[in-house]
């Protein structure tokens, strides 16, 4: 069958969601918790790549996009692939370039694997995109660390001056973080302070997802 790719029997399959907020370092969380697992048993899926295709506006149409709405995330399209991945299959992930505000023609062809990651800053906001997390983890900063991280981000990657940054900010990152995003910390299994700077955290994710698969293994053989 194409598209899909059989796992050995005994291979038990997770999935982590790793929310916060933007400028939160969600990023350096999944690169230290990946390097702590097996190679080649993590992939990781984020939830940027699920951004809506919306290159066909103008210049000025897109510095007003609000990337921090929930109706920015093709969430239909993320969990459909996720649901794909936990049954084995392989899947085409977009490639979105926050430049244009458009996915590209190509994909990137991802393989389900023993441990999969989702993280974005809206992940734990829909319940059927939480409903299929083994694993539900909140990344918490202060605000001001936030924004210095994201005027750093914005302009080396997202092609912003400081002015349209902060004006950015201002006008949809910050009232965004407040009605979508912190509320989702209660849905956390997990709280982690500091970001990726917080090694005994990071510490306990990777045994979370040990002990976990030991608990689904057990399951299967009962």
């Amino acid at each position: 069958m194409k598209n899909v790719y059989l796992f050995p029997k005994k291979t038990i399959m997770l999935l982590i969601g790793i929310a916060g907020g933007s400028g939160c370092g969600k990023s350096t969380v999944v690169k230290k918790v990946v390097k702590k697992l097996l190679k080649d048993s993590v992939c990781v899926i984020s939830q940027d790549s699920y951004y809506k295709d919306l290159g066909h506006l103008s210049n000025e149409e897109k510095l007003k996009i609000n990337f921090d709405h929930p109706s920015a995330i093709e969430f239909n399209l993320l969990h459909k692939h996720l649901n794909m991945l936990k049954e084995g299959k392989e899947i085409q992930m977009p490639v979105y370039s926050y430049v244009t505000c458009a996915r590209s023609s190509e994909t990137i062809a991802v393989k389900p694997c023993n441990v999969i990651i989702v993280e974005g800053i809206l992940i734990l906001n829909k319940a059927k995109i939480r409903d299929l997390m083994d694993i539900k983890i909140f990344v918490d900063a202060d605000s001001d660390d936030r924004l210095m991280r994201i005027i750093k981000r914005d302009i080396e990657e997202r092609a912003r001056t400081f002015i349209e940054v902060l004006s950015h900010y201002e006008t949809y990152v910050k009232p965004m973080h407040l009605q979508f995003i912190e509320p989702t910390k209660r849905y956390a299994d997990m709280i982690i302070p500091q970001g990726g700077n917080n090694h005994v955290s990071i510490d306990i994710i990777t045994s979370m997802i040990k002990e976990k698969q030991k608990d689904k293994l057990l399951e299967n053989k009962l």
